[in-house]
C-alpha cells in the first residue's frame, strides 16, 4: 500500500459560496477521505464580520483555531470568542456557526467526518444582528 502525499499547492482555493457564507471567506482543501477512512479537512480564512451560515454535521466537527480572532455560536447558546491555539469541538447534529469576529480575521482547520456520503448540512444564514450579539 502506497502512501499519498499531496503537495501545497496542487489543490486550488476556492471562495466560500455565497449561499453558505456571509462575507468574504477562502477555503484551502487539506485532504479528502479515501475509503474505508471518512475524514476531510479544509483550511477556512474568514476576512472580519464573515462567518458560515448555521449548519450542523452528523458526526460533529473539530476546528483548530490557527490565526486571529473569531466566534462561534451554538444555537440557543451565547456567541463565544475563539483565537489562534484553541480548539473546538461541536457535537453530532449540533446546530451552530462559526466565523472572524466584526474586527479581526480569523483562520481554522476544520476536520469532519462524512456519513452515506455527507459531512455538512446547511442552514439559514446568520442574521446580522445575531453576529453581532
Amino acid at each position: 500500500m502506497d502512501i499519498a502525499i499531496n503537495r501545497n499547492g496542487s489543490r486550488p482555493s476556492q471562495k466560500g459560496p455565497e449561499d453558505w457564507f456571509s462575507g468574504t471567506v477562502r477555503i484551502d482543501p487539506l485532504f479528502q477521505a479515501q475509503e474505508p477512512a471518512r475524514s476531510s479537512g479544509a483550511y477556512v480564512t474568514f476576512e472580519p464580520g464573515a462567518r458560515t451560515a448555521w449548519h450542523t454535521h452528523p458526526l460533529g466537527q473539530t476546528l483548530i483555531v490557527t490565526a486571529g480572532l473569531g466566534w462561534v455560536q451554538r444555537d440557543g447558546g451565547p456567541v463565544e470568542e475563539i483565537r489562534a491555539g484553541d480548539v473546538v469541538w461541536f457535537p453530532p447534529g449540533l446546530k451552530h456557526w462559526h466565523g472572524a469576529s466584526a474586527t479581526t480575521a480569523m483562520t481554522h482547520i476544520a476536520i469532519q467526518e462524512s456519513l452515506n456520503g455527507k459531512n455538512v448540512e446547511w442552514m439559514e444564514k446568520v442574521r446580522d444582528e445575531q453576529y453581532r450579539k
